[in-house]
């Protein structure tokens, strides 16, 4: 689909160095971070994991918490009770089944209690290199926009995408269509008078007409930054 194929060049071309933004030091720190993301911002989950990382170390430390103190810890990052039940049974399966070792592959990573595919993507691409397509809301609402799905379900979402964007770039495209979807694409504001894909986007031209304003000579220009 060649306007798929040039969202993908744009993109590359407007965010090239966009990097996930959690921090983690390992894998299985960053199972333990991308849980704690879900529907919590990812400077918020930053500001909580040292603390974490310090008191629990290894899948073993982890899986030996007492669940008041895991809640504790990460009651900032919101369903903390949820999320410390995924964390414990994550940290004891990756300890007792896979020896301590984070599986690498999408089965060995979904077969562990506290992990579904969009972390599964996570992790697959960024600490082993192997190409995934990661749906969060971001995802998800710029490519409805983008008319490259109409699905609700990630894992439709995934699959469509799949058959759009090169399987080499997967995990950039993950990258750079998240960091665009905080930037420009939001949910509320969206700021299509700046967008770099705006040409290949129906909702945008749609939903946001282009505006002219004019120049200091009295030149009128189309689609000026606010």
């Amino acid at each position: 689909m060649a306007r798929a194929a040039r969202i993908v060049r744009r993109i590359a071309a407007a965010y090239p160095d966009a990097r996930i933004a959690l921090h983690y030091r390992n894998p299985f720190e960053l199972i333990v971070a991308t849980i704690l993301s879900a529907q919590c911002a990812d400077e918020k989950v930053n500001e909580v994991t040292p603390a974490l990382f310090r008191r629990y170390p290894t899948p073993r430390a982890l899986a030996d918490a007492d669940p008041g103190e895991l809640e504790a810890l990460i009651r900032p990052t919101g369903f903390f009770r949820q999320k410390a039940r995924s964390l414990l049974a994550t940290a004891r399966e990756v300890d007792e089944r896979f020896a301590g070792e984070v599986p690498r592959s999408m089965e060995g990573l979904t077969s562990l209690r506290g992990v579904a595919r969009k972390t599964a993507n996570v992790v697959l691409g960024e600490a082993f290199g192997v190409p995934g397509l990661a749906i969060d809301t971001h995802m998800k609402r710029v490519h409805q926009r983008l008319a490259l799905t109409r699905s609700e379900d990630p894992e439709q979402i995934e699959r469509d995408l799949m058959d759009l964007v090169p399987r080499r770039s997967w995990t950039t495209h993950t990258r750079r269509m998240i960091h665009h979807g905080r930037v420009c694409c939001q949910a509320r504001t969206p700021h299509c008078e700046v967008c770099p894909i705006r040409a290949d986007c129906p909702w945008g031209n749609a939903a946001q007409p282009r505006r002219s304003e004019p120049r200091a000579n009295g030149v009128q220009r189309p689609g000026s930054a606010r």
